[in-house]
């Protein structure tokens, strides 16, 4: 079940996948810097992504099941079969004691690897749920099926979940958020692009296909697809661009309830409050205009209407628990059309994902036990002091930058808070019932368990301890309520962190990540936040307007880039990223230098050419083109290859590692370039 967990946390990289950290034969074997990666026959001054990466790119073709494959993907491969051992010996201790993790983990694995039993039950487990959105009759009806699918993690029209208030960071308060959107992003159902209108002629057969699948004869399948696309149009109409999401002052309006009643009258509030089980005076609605036309919806949009689209909800966030048949098509829309995918993941690796996804911690628990090396944790604490001290320095030298600024700005940066490799407390789920009678109701058990555990959290003291990402997650976040950096344990093997391989390379692989994270806190979001995590202006107006005129420069380079046949990235939405990937690489050079590498070459390579080339061995992948469109109308994330071509002109040790000159495609002036943090 595909659950929602609204955080604001800015990620490194968008590929999240389980691991493995510490098997040590491999680890010591995994080449520090590999030479045959390179194309020679590139000259590195016009594509140094295809110059580093050339060689490794030809050998590597993206295989049928996915979308990409790149660095992560290799590392997702090799590692799933470390988790699968750890599922697979859980599954097959039959008598574990209930509520203990082998049993959750164990029971919940052999249900979804029970393909017989799954594919006999059909669509039967969600034969209650069904009935009762066909039995809807009105619109307050249909609010009472609206919360209810919020408690099962489902959520259609909007969605609601507690988090830091972002103006107090010691108080938790229940938020708004704009959704509702089969095809995820507005543009798709208001663009006259060839691809949008590709996508949406695509979505109504699938939306059809599906209907058909639920026992709806062809002509009624086809009202109920049209139906659907009208009442979601009518959101997209009014949802925010990814962009204008991207401004957290505009996304705070924290009103009564007295005030939102309001604003939605056509929603009975004092009654959705109390059936979600919460006591609230007041709450963050991040989308006004939204949430209006949610209120006008619910009642202009007739309850056959309604239906079909909470149906649709309903079995798009099952789609992955349920028969092959439907398993198929959602694959077909969301993975083919989507992104190009050729092929379904085999099973095992997406019941893992579901069982990692659903029991993150309890997985996470036998995870660390069994593959997290203390010395990791070590050496990255060491790893971490020492990038704080370099951004330290580059703040207190920036130029542009006037003393009181810094002085807030020194004082944020000490006291990032840093987690590394797992929590020091555990989730608890003995309490969530998962049996090996039923795959789907497995995942909605857990699902409702994490909706109960996030919900609850409204009017308690935060709970700094807690993480946002389980510790066999091949990722890190900055969390600016928090004002902490985060690495699961996951992330601390190659190409990132590699315990035998030399300064140069480790620098510019986990300690590009440590800087990448670090320099969010002062990007065009994080820097609205203040030392203790709240939403507030601590800069002077003149070095706000500086800051702007300097990430200007990003915006233009990035927004020039074409990334496919005439489409261009987003600057404005990729800003955020772009600026951590240029600080988090400044800031780790920086304190790499501050190591005094010694002079001598390795493979044929300076220390400062190995450190630039395994920055951008870090990004290789090879991407299909529907995969790149998606991601580049949707992403934070610039795509790989300009993670590299787009970030290392704007740096100086670029052009003394490798002969860049004048004439050259990637060569920009001193004074064209970028220079922020």
């Amino acid at each position: 079940m595909k659950q929602i967990f609204f955080i604001f946390t800015i990620l490194f990289v968008t590929l999240i996948i389980t691991s493995c950290s510490q098997e040590t034969k491999k680890t010591a074997s995994y080449p520090a810097l590999d030479p045959k990666n390179i194309d020679n026959t590139t000259k590195p001054g016009d594509d140094f992504f295809q110059y580093a990466n050339g060689g490794w790119l030809k050998r590597n073709p993206i295989p049928a099941e996915r979308s990409t494959f790149g660095a992560f993907d290799q590392l997702q491969e090799n590692n799933y079969l470390q988790v699968k051992n750890i599922l697979e010996s859980a599954s097959l201790v039959k008598t574990a004691p209930k509520g203990s993790l082998e049993q959750l983990i164990g029971d919940f694995y052999a249900s979804g690897m029970d393909s017989a039993k799954i594919e006999k039950d059909g669509i039967t487990p969600l034969k209650t749920e069904l009935e009762l959105i066909n039995n809807l009759k009105d619109y307050k009806d249909i609010q009472k099926e609206i919360t209810h699918l919020h408690l099962m993690g489902i959520y259609p029209a909007f969605a609601i979940y507690a988090s830091q208030d972002e103006k107090n960071s010691t108080s938790i308060i229940a938020n708004l958020y704009q959704g509702g959107l089969g095809l995820h992003d507005r543009d798709y159902y208001l663009s006259d692009d060839a691809r949008s209108k590709e996508l949406r002629t695509e979505y109504i057969k699938h939306l059809t296909n599906m209907l058909k699948l639920l026992g709806e004869n062809q002509a009624s399948a086809e009202v109920g697809a049209m139906k659907i696309i009208a009442l979601e149009t009518q959101l997209a109409k009014v949802s925010k661009t990814r962009v204008e999401l991207r401004d957290p002052v505009s996304n705070y309006n924290k009103i009564s309830i007295g005030e939102i009643q309001k604003l939605m009258p056509n929603f009975d509030w004092k009654q959705y409050i109390s059936d979600l089980g919460i006591n609230i005076n007041e709450i963050n609605v991040g989308q006004p205009k939204f949430f209006a036309e949610v209120s006008n919806v619910l009642k202009n949009t007739s309850a056959d209407g309604w239906k079909v689209y909470l149906k649709i909800n309903l079995l798009h966030a099952l789609a992955d628990n349920l028969n092959s048949a439907i398993v198929n098509e959602n694959f077909h829309f969301y993975g083919t059309v989507f992104t190009g995918k050729e092929k379904l993941k085999d099973r095992w690796k997406r019941i893992l994902g579901e069982t990692s996804g659903s029991l993150g911690e309890a997985v996470g628990q036998l995870y660390v036990k069994k593959y997290f090396p203390p010395e990791a944790k070590k050496r990255m604490l060491e790893l971490v002091s020492n990038l704080k001290k370099s951004l330290g320095e580059r703040i207190k030298n920036l130029a542009w930058m006037s003393q009181p600024t810094k002085d807030e700005a020194l004082k944020k940066l000490a006291k990032i808070n840093v987690k590394i490799g797992y929590p020091d407390k555990w989730i608890n789920y003995s309490k969530v019932e998962i049996s090996r009678d039923s795959y789907v109701m497995n995942s909605i058990n857990a699902s409702k368990f994490h909706v109960r555990r996030n919900l609850n959290k409204i009017g308690k003291p935060v709970d700094r301890d807690e993480w946002d990402m389980t510790p066999q997650t091949v990722n890190a976040y900055y969390n600016p309520n928090m004002n902490e950096i985060v690495f699961p344990a996951a992330i601390l093997q190659p190409p990132f962190f590699n315990m035998d391989a030399d300064d140069a390379v480790n620098y510019a692989g986990i300690g590009t990540v440590i800087g990448h994270e670090m320099t969010h806190g002062f990007d065009d979001q994080g820097r609205q936040y203040d030392k203790d995590g709240n939403l507030k202006d601590w800069w002077t107006k003149e070095d706000a307007d500086k800051f702007k005129e300097h990430v200007g420069v990003l915006v233009k380079q990035y927004s020039s880039f074409v990334a496919l046949d005439s489409l261009k990235i987003n600057g404005l939405l990729t800003l955020g990223e772009n600026i951590a990937d240029l600080g988090g690489i400044t800031v780790s050079h920086n304190a790499w230098k501050m190591t005094n590498p010694k002079p001598d070459k390795i493979d044929g390579f300076t220390p400062l050419q190995r450190f630039v080339l395994s920055y951008a061995q870090i990004w290789r992948q090879n991407i299909r083109p529907k995969e790149l469109t998606k991601r580049v109308k949707e992403d934070v994330h610039s795509p790989a290859k300009f993670r590299v071509n787009g970030i290392l002109p704007n740096v100086p040790q670029f052009y003394e590692a490798f002969p860049i000159k004048p004439g050259d495609k990637m060569y920009l002036p001193e004074s064209e370039r970028a220079k922020i943090w």
